[in-house]
């Protein structure tokens, strides 16, 4: 009776550890995230961005209008205080026209002192206007880029070579952050074409037959054949 009992006993320990086992192997994997996935770090040359950006050489050409213009008028008004000057010279001091000469002299010298501080202060804010809302477009583009490509952060760094007559750009090559990198870690071309595509509405993502890292290649996005398990 005791050596039946105890066959029991044996059987149930030996069916709950199996049971445990089995729940515990067929739970499904945790799925991966974002955290889990290696670091991919990209490297941008922002001031080569900006020079390429269509839309900013567009916005630039439009300022570049506006100062040409301003400029214009700076010089209407300060040829007009020269030839009133030189009507000075033939006029007497003690004169009517004289006083009156000088009078619109000091005008024009306070109209062109305004205009000059009021021009300029407008384009200042105009220009930097122009370059932050180019650098949110930039920074959303290498966003949007970074995300389809799986890069984890972004750094900007120079892709000018350094010229060793020049001692200060040579200086300024020593204290550069990124000392080496490859080919396939800058992303400045690729976010360069990815602005410049014509949109209607939202730019769409990029294509990975279409927009590659600088010498890299689309993300693998084929599927893996699933195995079937034999019946």
């Amino acid at each position: 009776m005791k050596k039946l009992m105890a066959s029991f006993a044996a059987v149930a320990v030996l069916v709950g550890a199996t049971y445990f086992v089995g729940s515990a192997t067929g739970q499904a994997p945790r799925a991966a995230t974002k955290s889990d996935l290696p670091h991919k770090i990209g490297l941008i040359d922002m001031g080569e961005v900006f020079k390429e950006y269509a839309k900013f050489k567009t916005l630039r050409e439009d300022l570049t209008g506006e100062i040409q213009q301003s400029e214009a008028k700076a010089k209407q008004i300060a040829d007009e205080v020269q030839v009133i000057q030189e009507e000075l010279k033939n006029l007497q001091p003690e004169s009517a026209d004289f006083r009156a000469r000088e009078k619109k002299i000091t005008e024009l010298t306070s109209e062109f002192e305004a205009f000059r501080k009021n021009t300029q202060r407008d384009l200042m804010r105009k220009e930097a206007k122009i370059y932050h809302t180019v650098y949110l477009e930039v920074a959303d583009a290498v966003k949007t880029f970074s995300e389809h490509f799986h890069y984890t952060m972004i750094l900007r760094f120079s892709r000018e070579e350094l010229d060793s007559s020049d001692p200060q750009k040579v200086l300024a090559g020593l204290n550069r952050q990124v000392v080496y990198h490859q080919k396939d870690d800058d992303i400045t071309d690729g976010v360069i074409e990815f602005l410049n595509r014509p949109t209607s509405g939202t730019r769409p993502a990029p294509k990975p037959d279409r927009v590659t890292p600088a010498g890299g290649t689309a993300p693998n996005t084929a599927k893996k054949p699933v195995n079937k398990a034999s019946n």
